[in-house]
């Protein structure tokens, strides 16, 4: 039999490559994680956050990190990997800047617990996403449509500062990025499986996605139980 034409020689290829691709996008995720952590820690520690805040760079570093995001969403499929993953870098160092105010906020035995906990969780929603049968496609709609919503109702409560619309926004968000995380994991194993023009760089982009996840459910779950320095 041609092993060209062999269904179990397909599917085990396939198989190969999900996991392949997932295993690299994972450590991509862990890498930007870290450079992250490690920049909010110096930040913290030099006080480079407030001197940002008091020379107004906190609000130019808002602005590129919601810069970074929308450019590399719109060109990754179109540059090289280097660009992708210097574009993946230049993100998770700008917002390693802006979560250094986390530790002002929260005691750091806190912090330390819910990453933790934003770990197990994401890893439990990752296998929900890689296991399931479900067309999670399906959902997005919704899923997105709660998301544009969520940011849309958290802009507004800038001026409300409603503790309470705070409190249920943070659980909504919660659960609609539990969603998030199982769709773009799905979405990225349904990727591997196909030859495209993008391939060799589809793990950067799969990173950058399930770091934005994790990233969320973390901060969420933070504001939801997360112990406030006095």
């Amino acid at each position: 039999m041609d092993e060209n034409n062999n269904p179990i020689m397909e599917n085990q290829t396939k198989i190969f490559d999900n996991n392949n691709v997932l295993k690299k996008a994972f450590l991509w995720m862990f890498l930007g994680l870290l450079a992250t952590g490690i920049i909010a820690l110096y930040t913290y520690k030099t006080d480079a956050l407030i001197s940002f805040a008091m020379s107004g760079g906190l609000s130019i570093l808002l602005i590129l990190e919601l810069v970074v995001v929308v450019v590399f969403s719109l060109i990754s499929k179109k540059v090289p990997p280097i660009v992708v993953t210097i574009l993946f870098f230049i993100y998770a160092a700008i917002n390693g800047v802006t979560l250094s105010s986390i530790f002002y906020v929260y005691q750091l035995n806190s912090i330390v617990y819910i990453f933790f906990a934003a770990s197990a969780i994401f890893g439990i929603f990752a296998l929900l996403g890689y296991t399931t049968k479900v067309d999670l496609s399906k959902f997005s709609t919704i899923l997105f449509g709660l998301l544009l919503a969520g940011i849309i109702v958290s802009v507004i409560n800038l001026f409300l500062n409603n503790s309470l619309v705070d409190l249920v926004l943070s659980w909504v968000m919660l659960v609609v990025f539990f969603g998030v995380t199982a769709y773009d994991i799905q979405k990225i194993k349904n990727l591997a499986q196909y030859d495209g023009i993008y391939k060799d760089k589809l793990h950067i982009y799969a990173a950058m996605d399930f770091y934005l996840d994790f990233i969320n459910i973390f901060l969420r779950l933070l504001s939801i139980f997360g112990k406030r320095r006095d």
